[in-house]
């Protein structure tokens, strides 16, 4: 059914535990994702069948498998835990997708492992299918993300604040390498394990690397940018991690681990989702610099492979790291421009563009609806106008900035506006206060929102005739 090939199993036992998943009692499956199953080169039906649930359950371990269960450490809320790892994960292995990209297997809620400290190892249904509604939503939105391949409920219920029933999800991923794998054996002392490492990652995910002067250094400097990129990508469309710790970065630059994560509703850079994140460390504003910081612990793990001496490795490190605001400027001010109408960021579109983040936040509008309803603006003008003041307090704010807006507008040429309008018109995703946050054994509107948020969630330009153009939107609703 899967047609393994096990590179990370292949590294120093060091780097994992081996243990098969641990049996459930009735396991039923909830969600399959076919699409997703058919691009890994997989039958859906086979997967759906008895035999193909006991396996995304753990209760079979498919031939070619070598379960595992990944060492890693971490900084949570800036502070050191030197041993974290699996604790109720396991990786299954790695399939090669059709395309002949590689991918991770791991079966998520799959019982304790010799990482999971005092927890039972397994996942409640309610975060199971979050992670599955989000995680589709941001691949659909274009984000780079770990997929959901499948949700299993076990049949057993799970002691959290209640009883809650039981899930497994099937997670798929570049790979589940995390700044918080290197930050281990970094922390050890153990150069040669960070430098197998290294060479690992650099031959599965960064192979241009190999032709560098160092090697590691093209690394870092590679980590660096699709980062950057990818916390643009999340504050585009509003999303906040809720748990940035570096133990939940992959170095693949995929968002992973979907915890205490939603997409904001009204604009608020201080917005925060996590029940414990009472300072506001990981804030929708504040992310772009924890992602800085968490990359800085990433170079320290990689000092003594950057340069010749400490003082050489150190400056390498530095003068990679400090590459990153400049590269996440470049990707936000990117999208944003899109977002605006613009075909390319201009001097003096930094200050617009915040006028009208500032004026979003004094009158609580809602982040998605704004950028949505301020391309109808763009494309049909002033009569347009009405959906977006309608979303203001103040509606005069929105009409002060529009102004300007306008006039930076004019010096476009039309269809250069046309075209970044249909790129970066806001998709809906879905709310973090809908029923399948709160989902017990009633399933049905897990099905109603993945088919709402599965592609095509895109809006599309069609030209009818060579004068007249059109929006047809494919993603229905505005808000689901």
């Amino acid at each position: 059914m899967f047609a393994f090939d096990n590179s990370y199993a292949r590294l120093p036992e060091r780097f994992f535990a081996r243990l098969p998943p641990i049996p459930v009692f009735a396991p039923r499956l909830v969600r399959l994702n076919d699409a997703l199953a058919r691009k890994l080169g997989l039958d859906p039906a086979k997967l759906a069948s008895p035999e193909g649930v006991e396996m995304l359950a753990g209760n079979r371990v498919p031939e070619g498998a070598e379960p595992i269960a990944l060492a890693y450490a971490g900084h949570q809320f800036g502070h050191w835990v030197p041993q974290l790892g699996d604790g109720r994960a396991v990786l299954l292995g790695e399939v090669i997708d059709r395309d002949g990209v590689r991918y991770d297997i791991q079966l998520k809620g799959a019982g304790r492992t010799p990482f999971s400290r005092n927890g039972d190892g397994r996942a409640a249904l309610g975060p199971v299918l979050r992670e599955y509604i989000v995680s589709e939503a941001m691949a659909a939105l274009g984000v780079p993300t770990t997929r959901t391949l499948a949700a299993v409920t076990t049949g057993e219920d799970i002691r959290r604040e209640t009883l809650l029933p039981g899930a497994v999800l099937t997670r798929v991923a570049r790979s589940h390498v995390r700044v918080g794998t290197f930050e281990f054996f970094a922390s050890r002392g153990d150069t040669e394990a960070v430098q197998a490492l290294a060479d690992y990652v650099i031959a599965r995910l960064y192979p241009h690397a190999l032709n560098a002067e160092n090697p590691c250094r093209a690394l870092l400097d590679s980590v660096i940018a699709r980062t950057a990129e990818l916390v643009a990508r999340w504050m585009l469309v509003g999303f906040i991690h809720g748990v940035m710790n570096t133990d939940n970065m992959a170095i693949a630059g995929e968002t992973i681990d979907y915890g205490p994560c939603a997409f904001m509703d009204s604009y608020d850079p201080a917005t925060v989702f996590s029940s414990i994140d009472s300072g506001g460390r990981y804030a929708y504003a504040n992310q772009p610099r924890i992602a800085h910081w968490n990359l800085a612990r990433l170079a320290q793990s990689l000092l003594p492979l950057l340069g010749e001496g400490e003082a050489g490795a150190v400056e390498a490190g530095q003068r990679a790291i400090d590459a990153f605001p400049r590269i996440f400027d470049e990707a936000w001010h990117s999208g944003l421009a899109g977002k605006l109408g613009f075909a390319e960021w201009r001097d003096g579109d930094a200050a617009l563009a915040q006028a009208l983040l500032d004026a979003m936040a004094a009158n609580k509008v809602d982040f998605t609806l704004a950028f949505r309803r301020l391309c109808d603006c763009a494309e049909f003008g002033r009569e347009a106008d009405g959906a977006v003041r309608a979303l203001f307090a103040d509606p005069a704010a929105f009409d002060a900035w529009a102004e300007t807006w306008r006039r930076r507008l004019a010096d476009e040429d039309r269809m250069a506006v046309e075209r970044a309008i249909t790129a970066s018109r806001p998709r809906s995703p879905p709310h973090s206060s809908g029923p399948i946050f709160r989902c017990s054994k009633h399933c049905s509107p897990c099905s109603r929102i993945l088919t709402t948020t599965s592609p095509p969630l895109r809006t599309t330009l069609i030209r009818r005739n060579r004068r007249k153009w059109c929006m047809r939107r494919f993603a229905g609703r505005e808000r689901i």
